[in-house]
């Protein structure tokens, strides 16, 4: 199969890189959202420090989170714009933290390279191929690691709508249930060990009422 052509999506984000912060759930300017997420992510990984590849990492904000804990993380991000932001974030805050342009679906990391926890928002969704991206995710991790997507059904779409004008169309566009991606993950090899709806509105600056959600895999063995 042809590798799909990313540019469209990548200049997509790099379009709305200078102001994707101002997202309540994006940016964490608001004292309430960034605690709710930094409450999240401490009930979600392992104690620190732990080795976490942050896929679809943005401008850094989750990253930010995590080098805070204690953690050891590592950003991609398919938009050269987004993360030249989150290393400016970072850095700022005197954090120095490996931040990789590349596609999160295939993540251009180090041959051989492993992690205690993969951690995607709101990305599974994005990929072209989002069965092929969780295979090669769980091959990521390191024995008792874990998968961690933070996922949502915001709207109804139709597979071929394409994410962006030139750009590969969705194997699920508009968001994934929860149920289709547990079955996405039993079918790559792991089991979904917690599963959580997300609705307090701290999380986003507001209330919600589509489908907003975490799973939390373990690996079959």
């Amino acid at each position: 199969m042809p590798t799909p052509d990313l540019t469209p999506i990548s200049s997509y984000w790099d379009a709305t890189a200078d102001a994707f912060d101002d997202e309540p759930d994006h940016g964490l300017r608001d004292p309430q959202v960034r605690a709710a997420w930094s409450g999240r992510l401490a009930e979600w990984l392992p104690a620190a420090p732990s080795d976490v590849l942050d896929l679809g990492c943005g401008t850094g904000s989750l990253a930010l989170l995590l080098a805070g804990q204690g953690h050891r993380p590592t950003g991609v991000d398919l938009s050269p714009r987004m993360v030249e932001q989150a290393e400016r974030k970072l850095t700022s805050a005197d954090f120095t933290v490996p931040l990789l342009v590349g596609d999160a679906g295939d993540p251009p990391v180090a041959a051989g390279a492993s992690f205690d926890v993969i951690l995607a928002r709101h990305l599974v969704w994005t990929l072209p191929d989002p069965e092929a991206a969780l295979r090669r995710w769980l091959g990521l991790l390191r024995p008792a690691g874990r998968l961690v997507l933070v996922e949502g059904r915001w709207q109804s779409a139709q597979a071929s709508d394409p994410y962006t004008p030139g750009a590969p169309p969705l194997r699920w566009p508009g968001g994934v249930t929860a149920q289709e991606l547990t079955e996405a993950l039993r079918a790559a090899g792991a089991r979904v060990s917690h599963h959580e709806r997300l609705t307090d509105p701290a999380l986003w600056g507001r209330a919600v009422e589509d489908e907003r959600y975490v799973v939390i895999t373990e690996l079959i063995s």
